[in-house]
Order: structure tokens, then C-alpha cells, then sequence
């Protein structure tokens, strides 16, 4: 069994849940008010699981002050063990998008060459492992509407607030 180590950062509309491998960053999770010894307990019967102790805490440090307003850019490394090769492309292009600046999802689909695939855009995005360090929350419709995200369309909203998006 693989170890990973965990903890959350707190935030007004909800916590994190950070998961990391060795390798890096795996998984952010909002936790929406679910509480931590049940993320813990489904997790504990794939891994060994120990709360992190200072080997990410540039990456925790990063993500706080991202949530407390600071413009932060992420460029460590993550976790390459998740992930399609369609969805990592979509994820990288993704990472790609500025601090502030939103995209569609047919920009991206014609970005990766692919400009009938902004659902399948759509759908790797919603299956990003690792919202806000790949910031897949500043991809919306075409319409200008916000679309789906992981966390709930509304920390989609405040996300791109905090970043002063115009939308």
C-alpha cells in the first residue's frame, strides 16, 4: 500500500483537502462540509495515510494566500499518475491561462487542434485532479456563463472573483 499525506486549508466557503504522493500534489478536494474522518476513512482502504509535515508546505503556503486574495502563479511540479493523455493535454493548456483571464472551452478544444471537442473539454476538465493549481475554474462558456465545476458553481464564481475576472 502507497502512502499519502494529507491536510487541509481552511477557507470561507470550504476547506481544502490536499492530498500528496511523494511526487508531488495529487488531489484538491473542496470538502463543502463534508467531514474530514470520512475523506480519511474511504481513503484508508487504497493507502496509508499521514497528515503532511513540512516536506509541501511552500505549496500550502502558496494556496492559502492564493485563497486570501494574493495573486499567486503555481508552477511546481504534480503528481503524473492521473489523467488521460487527452486530459493532460487539456490540463496543461489549461495551466496555461493567466492569473485574471478566463477561456472557453472551445478555445481550448481549437487550441489542442480538436475544435468540435469543447464537451470533451468540458469533461476532462471536470475530472481535474487538481483545481486551482491547474485553474481549470477560469474555463467557461461560450456564452459567458460559468458552466459546471468540481466544487459547485459557486466557488467557480469566487474563484474568479478573487482574481478580478471579467465576465
Amino acid at each position: 500500500m502507497s502512502t499519502l499525506y494529507y491536510t487541509t486549508i481552511p477557507w470561507q466557503l470550504s476547506d481544502l483537502f490536499l492530498l500528496f504522493s511523494d511526487k508531488g500534489p495529487r488531489s484538491i478536494s473542496f470538502l463543502n462540509g463534508k467531514h474530514i474522518d470520512d475523506v480519511l476513512g474511504r481513503l484508508s482502504t487504497r493507502y496509508t495515510l499521514e497528515p503532511i509535515q513540512n516536506q509541501f508546505s511552500l505549496l500550502i503556503e502558496k494556496l492559502a494566500a492564493y485563497l486570501n486574495g494574493a495573486k499567486v502563479e503555481f508552477d511546481g511540479p504534480t503528481d503524473p499518475d492521473t489523467g488521460t493523455p487527452f486530459q493532460n493535454q487539456v490540463w496543461n493548456s489549461v495551466k496555461r491561462i493567466p492569473y485574471g483571464v478566463t477561456r472557453t472551452y472551445g478555445e481550448i478544444a481549437k487550441e489542442l487542434g480538436k475544435p468540435g471537442a469543447s464537451r470533451a473539454v468540458g469533461t476532462a476538465n471536470g475530472a481535474n485532479p487538481l483545481p486551482i493549481i491547474v485553474p481549470c475554474h477560469r474555463v467557461i462558456q461560450s456564452d459567458g456563463k460559468l458552466g459546471g465545476y468540481a466544487g459547485g458553481v459557486t466557488i467557480k464564481d469566487a474563484l474568479l472573483r478573487l482574481e478580478h475576472s471579467v465576465l
